[in-house]
């Protein structure tokens, strides 16, 4: 019996899995002042960097570009007319915002029924912190000669200066000094500085810079291939060659999808291994919970996505896995919906039948704007961290309504807002922390399970974009089969 390419990804899993798991129980690179790693180690590791990470999501990601260009100027330039490009594009948006906001609304309900920062290991971070808030007050007391409580035993806005110094001036090192360095590069920027230079200069920047950009900058590449788009239309017979040249680059693009889609199960499974070997289970002993939280909120928001695929796109539960399935392991392993976007457009327009006049558009503006699963786990990670730290000295944070209220609407724009930037989760989680006043420094302790959260929250944005294409191709079906 001839196995289907799915099996053999799992396949790939299940055995990067083990090999990640040996090598972990070889040597845990998480343990301080451990044994070094038997020489073997680092070839291994090498071998299995190369061949996942650096190849196969190198290849991904080296045809994002040409692909996201020739898949919209192909798609704008497929529609009858031009009205049909608005019809789908205000439906693509209006689903995402409603299934974003809808994922936000899900992990707050999941991080405030759980309560993971309220559970004893949490409690055992709370304690520490504490002690450390004693040492800070006596710290200040000796070197300002000034208390640190005014009169209400309220701490005074001195000392909460003071500490927040201390705390945000200390050394990034280790194995997650790059997101450290993000967060805080991320902080000194106001939302509206990050509007104009992460969302309107890269709109309009040159569209060979934009191709040529590492990462490519998709939201200059949309809006380049959309006006390409409309021009080609406009002119018409006249930019038919042009039209012809990138429908022909589309077809292309797919084949190289195809052949890479052939060796991903090799690839994944180096994924897999690399990062098991990396982390561990041990990572989740003292945030059990908080994984709890996210997982159960991203599996009730995948239960909403299913719902609405029956109900309002048409395809069943069965028929949408059979059909997303590919793109949902790469994505699952991957952890890029961006590097994911040939594999999701392949499955969706050739397993799913949606018309690639609605695919090439929706798709890549969704791998580049539609977070679903971030968006939820950003909110479920703040309320994580005020349910932990809130009411210390440097963090004044009471968990009202009102903060939940503004969470919940500052995830879901931030979502949406932060789509071209690289490591945009990390800046969407400053975005949303800093809007309630939550010291950006507190973010490093959920950085251990990070990269295994990732996994579930990225293929949730992917099947978030896949059930988007189906709904607007079933609410555009008439229209462009009368085109």
């Amino acid at each position: 019996m001839k196995l289907k390419l799915h099996n053999w990804i799992l396949i790939g899993m299940a055995a990067g899995v083990a090999v990640g798991v040996g090598l972990h129980a070889v040597y845990d690179p998480t343990a301080e002042g451990g044994p070094p790693p038997p020489g073997w180690y680092g070839a291994v590791m090498w071998l299995l960097d190369l061949f996942g990470p650096t190849l196969f999501m190198g290849a991904l990601k080296m045809i994002i570009a040409p692909l996201i260009l020739a898949s919209i100027v192909s798609g704008v330039t497929s529609l009858p007319e031009m009205r049909e490009l608005g019809a789908i594009g205000w439906k693509t948006l209006a689903y995402y915002v409603t299934t974003t906001s809808i994922a936000v609304a899900i992990g707050l309900v999941a991080v405030l029924v759980i309560q993971p920062g309220r559970k004893p290991a949490s409690r055992a971070i709370r304690a520490v912190a504490e002690r450390e808030q004693v040492t800070y007050r006596q710290t200040y007391a000796e070197q300002t000669g000034r208390t640190a409580l005014d009169a209400d035993g309220r701490p005074t806005t001195a000392y909460v200066a003071w500490v927040q110094a201390r705390k945000q001036g200390a050394g990034a090192s280790g194995r997650y000094a790059g997101k450290l360095q993000a967060i805080r590069a991320a902080e000194r920027r106001t939302p509206g500085e990050i509007f104009i230079s992460d969302i309107v200069r890269p709109l309009l920047m040159n569209p060979f810079t934009s191709l040529a950009a590492n990462p490519p900058n998709a939201l200059g590449i949309i809006a380049f291939a959309l006006l390409m788009g409309i021009a080609c239309t406009f002119l018409g017979s006249r930019a038919r060659p042009v039209v012809e040249f990138f429908h022909a680059l589309n077809d292309v693009m797919m084949q190289i999808t195809h052949w890479l889609m052939a060796i991903s199960p090799v690839a994944i499974g180096c994924i897999v291994a690399r990062l098991v070997a990396q982390t561990g289970p041990s990572v989740f002993s003292s945030l059990g919970w908080y994984c709890a939280a996210v997982l159960g909120g991203i599996a009730a928001h995948v239960i909403v996505l299913v719902t609405i695929c029956a109900t309002l796109g048409g395809v069943g539960p069965v028929q949408l896995w059979r059909g997303i399935r590919e793109a949902w392991l790469v994505a699952l392993t991957t952890r890029s919906s961006a590097a994911t976007l040939p594999i999701t457009i392949a499955n969706t327009t050739e397993k799913l039948k949606v018309s690639p006049k609605v695919a090439n558009f929706s798709l890549p503006l969704g791998a580049t704007m539609n977070m679903d699963g971030t968006a939820l786990y950003e909110g479920v990670a703040v309320i994580f961290l005020i349910q932990i730290f809130g009411g210390l000295d440097d963090v004044p944070i009471d968990m009202t309504a009102m903060t939940t209220f503004l969470i919940f609407i500052t995830a879901v724009l931030a979502s949406v807002g932060a789509a071209a930037v690289p490591n945009a989760g990390l800046v969407t989680m400053v975005i949303v922390a800093t809007a309630v006043n939550l010291p950006v420094y507190y973010i490093p302790i959920i950085f251990a399970v990070d990269a295994v959260l990732d996994m579930f929250r990225t293929s949730t944005n992917v099947l978030g974009d896949a059930v988007g294409a189906v709904v607007v191709n079933r609410l555009e079906r008439a229209r462009l089969e009368a085109g």
